[in-house]
């Protein structure tokens, strides 16, 4: 990431505000701004297969009992707006062939994921694929509820709505009992 660009552009913002930007509250601002940007928008320095190398450590196990791990808090950016979509809660599921990851991976592959200027459709997509290169397991299954403030803060203002999205693939892909029994525990 170019640090003098956004720090700029955060310049340009604000100016564009109508802002002073010798006001004392102002005044270091663009620094604040790029520095927030810089750790919300980590994940943009790594692809799916450099997050699946990172966290993809794996045990060799003889299973194929479903693995969950839910409740997962993240945000992320909608690539639109660069909106915060807050209140997010991710559970991912996946079915062991031969081999597990730590527990502690998962939650930490969602939020490198999420943080990247994104929608939370690709979100739930990338992170089966990283679950998936991870594990070698192609059963993956990812939910996400969130808040986007693109719709709660402006537009048409619903304060309560929420968005949910349901990523598929392997067997859960066509498989109502595998997503009911996912479903069941999330």
């Amino acid at each position: 990431m170019n640090q003098e660009l956004i720090e700029q552009g955060a310049r340009l913002l604000l100016k564009g505000f109508g802002e002073d930007l010798n006001r004392p509250g102002i005044i270091e601002t663009p620094k604040r701004v790029t520095k927030m940007y810089i750790e919300m928008l980590e994940g943009m320095h790594y692809t799916n297969e450099e997050i699946a190398k990172m966290y993809g450590k794996s045990f060799d196990v003889d299973t194929s009992q479903m693995v969950i791990v839910k409740d997962i808090e993240a945000f992320s950016l909608c690539e639109h707006h660069l909106a915060l979509m807050y209140d997010m809660n991710i559970s991912v599921g996946y079915i062991p062939k031969g081999k597990v990851i730590g527990l502690s991976k998962i939650p930490r592959i969602a939020e490198l994921c999420c943080k990247r200027l994104q929608l939370q459709e690709k979100i739930g997509e990338d992170i089966a694929e990283v679950i998936s290169l991870a594990t070698g397991s192609d059963d993956v299954i990812v939910h996400i509820k969130s808040k986007h403030s693109c719709v709660t803060a402006r537009g048409i203002k619903s304060r309560q709505s929420s968005t949910v999205t349901l990523t598929t693939k392997g067997a859960f892909k066509d498989n109502l009992g595998l997503i009911q029994q996912f479903k069941n525990d999330v």
